[in-house]
C-alpha cells in the first residue's frame, strides 16, 4: 500500500511551487513591463485620441467617436496615400523576395569573392535614410545625374524621373530596395546553408536539372523564410516616409505621399492631433492585415509540407 505523505511535506511542495512561480514571473517582469509601456499604452492611448478632438494649444479635448474616421474616408488626400503606400508595399516587396533569394542563390559558395559581395551588398544597409537618399538625388539628377549620362550615352531622352508622376514612385521603390536588400539576402542566405548537400548530390545522381532541384528542392525547405522575407518586408514598406520626405516631398502632385507623410503633415504642420491619430490606427489596420497573412501563410505552408 501506498503511503499517504504528511501535510507537512505537502505544504512544503505548494509553498516551493507558489515560489517558483512567483520568481519564474520576475524574470518575464522587465519584458512584461516594456511591452506594457512601449507598445500596449502607446497603441490603446492612440486609440483614445483617434475618438477625440483635441486643441492643442489649450491641452482640450473633446469626444468626436467615430467621425475622424468617417473625415479620413472622405479625405481625399488620405485615399490618395493610402493608395500609394499599398502600391509602393507592392513594388517593393516581390522585388525584395525575388532580387534577395536569387542574390543568395548566387552568393551561397564559399570563397573569398563571394564574401566581400556579401558584405558589399548587405553594407548598403547600414546606411542612413539621408545618405540613401542623397546618393540616388545625385543618380537621378536631371542632365547630370549617372542615369541622364546613361540615356545620353545609348542616344535616349533623360528626363527627369522623380519630377515624373508615373515615374517618381518606382524610383522611391528602386531606391528602397538597393537599400534594403542585404537583410533579405542573410536570411535566405542562412536558410540555404542549412539543407543538407547530400540532397543535392543525390539529385545530382539522378541527372536533375537545376530548375527541379531549386522546386522540389530548395523551395520547399526554405518556405518559412520566404514567408517571413515577404510578410516582414510588406510591414516595414507600408511605413515608408524617410525616402519619400528626401527624395520627393510627396510630389509630384502627390503621386508619392505616404500614410506615414499624411499622418506627420496632420501632426505637425495642421495640428489636428486627433486626426493624424486617426491615420495612424489605419495604417496599424494595415500592418495588422499583413501580420494576419503572415500567419495565414505559415499554416498554409504547414499543410502543404505535411
Amino acid at each position: 500500500m501506498k503511503r499517504d505523505l504528511p501535510s507537512s511535506l505537502l505544504m512544503a511542495a505548494r509553498r516551493s511551487h507558489g515560489a517558483s512561480s512567483w520568481s519564474g514571473l520576475l524574470f518575464i517582469a522587465p519584458f512584461l513591463l516594456c511591452y506594457l509601456v512601449l507598445l500596449a499604452w502607446p497603441l490603446l492611448h492612440g486609440l483614445w485620441l483617434s475618438l477625440h478632438a483635441i486643441d492643442l494649444l489649450s491641452n482640450l479635448g473633446r469626444w468626436v467617436g467615430a467621425v475622424n474616421f468617417v473625415d479620413l474616408l472622405q479625405d481625399e488626400m488620405f485615399v490618395r496615400s493610402a493608395g500609394n503606400t499599398v502600391l509602393f508595399a507592392a513594388l517593393c516587396t516581390p522585388a525584395m523576395v525575388i532580387t534577395g533569394l536569387a542574390l543568395a542563390l548566387a552568393l551561397n559558395r564559399p570563397g573569398r569573392a563571394t564574401a566581400i559581395l556579401r558584405g558589399v551588398f548587405f553594407g548598403a544597409g547600414v546606411l542612413s535614410v539621408t545618405i540613401v537618399t542623397l546618393v540616388w538625388r545625385l543618380v537621378l539628377m536631371p542632365e547630370r545625374g549617372m542615369l541622364a549620362n546613361f540615356a545620353h550615352g545609348v542616344g535616349l531622352d533623360s528626363g527627369a524621373p522623380l519630377t515624373n508622376e508615373w515615374l517618381a514612385l518606382p524610383m522611391v521603390a528602386l531606391a528602397t530596395v538597393w537599400w534594403g536588400i542585404g537583410m533579405p539576402m542573410m536570411l535566405f542566405l542562412a536558410s540555404l546553408q542549412q539543407i543538407p548537400q547530400d540532397v543535392y548530390e543525390a539529385a545530382a545522381l539522378d541527372n536533375t536539372s537545376r530548375w527541379r532541384s531549386f522546386r522540389h528542392i530548395t523551395l520547399p525547405a526554405i518556405r518559412h523564410s520566404v514567408v517571413l522575407v515577404a510578410v516582414t518586408q510588406l510591414i516595414a514598406q507600408l511605413q515608408v516616409f524617410g525616402q519619400v520626405q528626401l527624395l520627393t516631398q510627396g510630389g509630384p502632385n502627390n503621386s508619392t505621399r505616404s500614410l506615414v507623410m499624411f499622418v506627420y503633415e496632420a501632426m505637425f504642420e495642421q495640428w489636428q492631433l486627433g486626426y493624424a491619430a486617426a491615420g495612424a490606427q489605419a495604417l496599424f489596420l494595415l500592418m495588422l492585415v499583413g501580420m494576419s497573412l503572415q500567419g495565414w501563410l505559415e499554416r498554409r505552408a504547414g499543410k502543404v509540407s505535411s
